[in-house]
């Protein structure tokens, strides 16, 4: 049995009103989330999902996203605070980035797995201290879920029915009881959430 520091694990990622994490035209349509990500509440919120967090989770998709995008608002002075300090955060913190075809890292202070969620989720849990967070990456977050390994969610509702599009809450999850212990909505009809599982 893998001995444990504590860490939590942590997750956040943005649904429409029908539970989709993208539209009908695939992993990249994010049409129908665009009105909202920039609103005070979804950037308040994103400023509370990675402050106690020191491991990033994220897939290869997510990672070539989000490193060719953040690093430059990092150095951005003229940015949104909200976003540069995520933003110096994702650039500086550890990151583990699941690939089954990237065979080394192309980023900074990152580390390329190729192993199931929950087994690295339990390695890392066995070593060092802080949140490890799964940053908006389904592909992660569905694993996690089914071995019921998520200690804390944070949801964005988008006021959208996209109709089409890939579901975080697939049938067959472990049935589960989770605490609402945060919620914020914003003038658009989006709706911040974090949500504790209860054990």
């Amino acid at each position: 049995m893998t001995n444990s520091t504590g860490r939590r694990v942590t997750a956040n990622l943005s649904l429409t009103l029908d539970g989709r994490y993208n539209g009908p035209g695939g992993p990249s349509d994010f049409a129908a989330f665009a009105p909202y990500v920039t609103s005070e509440v979804a950037r308040n919120h994103m400023g509370g999902i990675w402050e106690s967090a020191t491991t990033a989770l994220l897939g290869r998709l997510n990672a070539e996203g989000f490193m060719g995008y953040w690093p430059a608002v990092a150095e951005d002075e003229n940015a949104d605070p909200r976003d540069r300090g995520y933003a110096k955060w994702l650039v500086d913190t550890e990151k583990v980035v699941f690939s089954t075809t990237l065979t080394e890292a192309p980023w900074e202070r990152t580390r390329v797995v190729n192993a199931p969620a929950a087994d690295v989720v339990a390695d890392l849990k066995a070593t060092g201290e802080g949140d490890i967070l799964v940053n908006s990456s389904a592909s992660i977050i569905k694993p996690l879920l089914s071995a019921d390994l998520l200690d804390r969610l944070h949801l964005m509702i988008f006021p959208e029915i996209v109709g089409g599009g890939q579901r975080l809450f697939d049938d067959g999850l472990p049935a589960s009881r989770w605490m609402l212990s945060h919620q914020q909505s914003g003038e658009l009809g989006e709706i911040a959430m974090v949500y504790d599982r209860v054990r």
